[in-house]
């Protein structure tokens, strides 16, 4: 079978789960709706970072593009119907690489809507301090913000395809990025910059400092996805449906 059918079949999946477009619509009201509230905060504070503080809304957001790439996988593991999945298409390689794509072209695109969104909610709250902002800043923080929710739905669904379960996914990243990273982060100084969900966010600060800049920050992350690709990809090909 071709790939085109294939990337259909897996396009009309992911349109017709209400969860899955529920997730992405979660993505960008919270990512909006938070930024939005950050750009009303205090501009006082000499760390003060109105790109970051315009984007942040992604902090809270990240965990439903994180839920749309796990569920996007574990969909496939309820009832079985993997099995169903790989007699119609029994090429696995080509099945999972359509599967992504229909992971990573949704986050990237509600990603930048969203992150455009949420810089210009923002801005309407910081006033003044926004006008330190270039046209440049703006967008590398825009286009790095989509491509980091991208990154992370696809880290998410590797790790959904090793572990063929959804909710042990979400059990491990959530609080590994809600809890763990922070901890990590505070005790560990600059071996944190290379946490998947650290380095991916250094894009989002007008001023950074430290061993990774904004696109080097975003390699790393790409790097913790193809890990946990490349291993869901192996568990796929080595197990039974």
């Amino acid at each position: 079978m071709n790939l085109t059918p294939v990337l259909r079949a897996e396009a009309l999946k992911v349109l017709t789960l209400r969860s899955l477009c529920g997730t992405l619509l979660a993505l960008f009201a919270a990512t909006t709706a938070f930024s939005a509230l950050a750009g009303a905060s205090d501009a006082s504070d000499p760390d003060f970072d109105p790109l970051f503080t315009a984007l942040s809304g992604v902090m809270p957001g990240q965990i439903a593009a994180i839920a749309f790439g796990a569920v996007v996988v574990s969909s496939e593991y309820q009832g079985n119907g993997i099995r169903l999945t790989l007699a119609a298409v029994p090429q696995r390689g080509r099945w999972f690489a359509a599967k992504l794509v229909v992971v990573a072209v949704p986050a990237l695109g509600v990603g930048l809507v969203t992150a455009l969104a949420a810089l210009l909610a923002a801005r309407a709250g910081l006033g003044a301090a926004a006008d330190e902002l270039t046209a440049g800043e703006q967008v590398r923080g825009v286009v790095g913000c989509g491509l980091y929710l991208m990154l992370i739905a696809l880290f998410a669904a590797g790790l959904t395809t090793l572990f063929r379960s959804g909710v042990a996914t979400l059990s491990i990243l959530i609080p590994f990025i809600l809890v763990v990273s922070f901890v990590i982060g505070d005790a560990a100084g600059t071996v944190a910059d290379f946490l998947p969900d650290k380095a991916g966010q250094i894009v989002l600060h007008q001023t950074y400092d430290g061993t990774l800049g904004p696109w080097t920050g975003l390699v790393v992350t790409a790097l913790w996805a193809a890990a946990a690709l490349l291993a869901g990809f192996w568990r796929l090909r080595g197990r039974d449906a």
